[in-house]
């Protein structure tokens, strides 16, 4: 965790075997990026945001058994909205709007067999049925796949309230049908003055408790500062920067992997719904948490870090989803969450006033020397290090692939803001340049 609280230079230095005239290029871009916020972007200006906050929180035993009913509740009308929208859309080719589905739930309240949909709060299930209106909004947008139903054992356990069905005062959460207040772990404080808009209560795998409480709050960017960082992503090193330095990948799957075998071994032991196998199968769901949590505050600690010290961060479009059809890799890959870190990288540059830019997946970073832009024919994987056959500059394949993704981000964010200016190179097939 060192290598996350030691700061960078807050300039972006290259070290070992780039040009002067490289670097003072790449200092000017920077330069140029603080001076005229490239394109009108509103860095120096507050924004109100919705944000979450979320807590774990420990329900009295009543409270647990009226939320475990409401997230059964929330599942069958959801399930069932959609069986009935999709028999319409089917046989009928109609299309059923919001209003007709909430029809269908008061309606379905007064049945003698869905008849305990009353015992729980309203709001919960109203929220279901715009989930699922959000969700083929999406589909007949040709955003997203046809909705699919919720599974008791699979999908995630959640409730929704919104501020007609919780009570929030001095501190203290009360949702609808509950007399006592949530026992919440206040980690950290709401920001003063806020009000909570909606509430997601929810219950992961592990039988954690947590509560989301979404706030509207202003967020002022941070100072300018004169960085700018090219980043690569790897896996021997999570990431490596423009600086020379190199974030080691914490392989949090890796360390406790023994851990998790063992606990997948006790579980398929057990015999299937039995009291043991319930508690089997809870320990292998701490061990995936553990996991999870400690990957998701590297990743936070890692994303925070390159926003406060940079200006302006480049990174690659990288498409993970297509790279994990390397079989020999996509365990090390799914456990490196590249796609999460950008996820972290792009709200939190557009909170903080900071410029974040994806170069072209298919820009040749690691084959580019990055003193005299000679292109090598062919980089394996196995090749760390390598020599260019032009200048005779030696460079390591990371870092000289961070440092030429900068001067690529740095480059588009200069033309036309976002203009494709891909150099294009020579390929080096006799070791000169033509």
């Amino acid at each position: 965790m060192s290598s996350i609280i030691n700061p960078l230079s807050v300039e972006t230095q290259p070290s070992g075997g780039v040009g002067n005239a490289a670097r003072d290029r790449t200092m000017d871009w920077s330069e140029r990026a603080i001076r005229n916020r490239w394109c009108g972007d509103n860095a120096g200006m507050a924004q109100t945001v919705k944000r979450a906050y979320k807590y774990r929180f420990y329900p009295t035993p009543e409270q647990a058994e009226q939320l475990a009913r409401t997230f059964g509740c929330v599942r069958l009308v959801y399930n069932k909205a959609l069986e009935e929208r999709t028999r319409a859309y089917r046989l009928q080719g109609r299309r059923i709007s919001y209003g007709e589905t909430s029809a269908w739930l008061t309606a379905w309240k007064r049945t003698e067999e869905l008849g305990f949909l009353a015992e729980v709060s309203s709001v919960p299930l109203q929220q279901a049925l715009r989930h699922l209106q959000a969700a083929f909004k999406n589909f007949f947008a040709k955003r997203a796949g046809y909705p699919s139903f919720k599974s008791r054992k699979k999908s995630r356990s959640s409730a929704e309230y919104t501020h007609s069905a919780f009570t929030f005062r001095d501190g203290r959460l009360t949702l609808a049908k509950m007399d006592a207040p949530l026992d919440i772990v206040w980690s950290r404080p709401l920001p003063e003055g806020v009000q909570p808009s909606t509430v997601t209560v929810s219950r992961d795998a592990a039988g954690r408790w947590f509560v989301s409480i979404l706030v509207e709050e202003t967020i002022r960017p941070l100072a300018p500062v004169r960085g700018a960082v090219g980043v690569d992503a790897g896996l021997t090193s999570l990431v490596a920067l423009s600086s020379g330095e190199k974030i080691p990948n914490p392989r949090h799957e890796r360390r406790d992997r023994r851990r998790l075998a063992r606990a997948q071994r006790a579980l398929s032991r057990k015999q299937k719904g039995s009291a043991n196998r319930a508690k089997a199968r809870l320990k292998v769901a701490r061990v995936h948490a553990r996991i999870t949590d400690r990957r998701r505050d590297f990743l936070h600690k890692l994303s925070t870090r390159l926003v406060r010290e940079n200006q302006t961060v480049v990174i690659e479009d990288l498409t993970a989803s297509n790279m994990l059809g390397n079989h020999r890799l996509a365990r090390a890959i799914s456990d490196a969450a590249w796609r999460e870190l950008r996820t972290m990288l792009e709200y939190k540059a557009q909170w903080y006033g900071r410029h974040l830019v994806a170069v072209d997946r298919w820009f040749p970073s690691s084959r580019l020397c990055g003193v005299c832009g000679m292109l090598a024919e062919r980089m394996p994987l196995n090749v760390r290090a390598w020599t260019c056959r032009s200048c005779g500059t030696g460079h390591d394949r990371d870092v000289n692939a961070a440092r030429n993704i900068l001067a690529a981000g740095l480059a588009e964010r200069r033309n036309a803001c976002g203009a494709d200016v891909r150099p294009q190179r020579e390929t080096s097939r006799a070791g000169s340049r033509r």
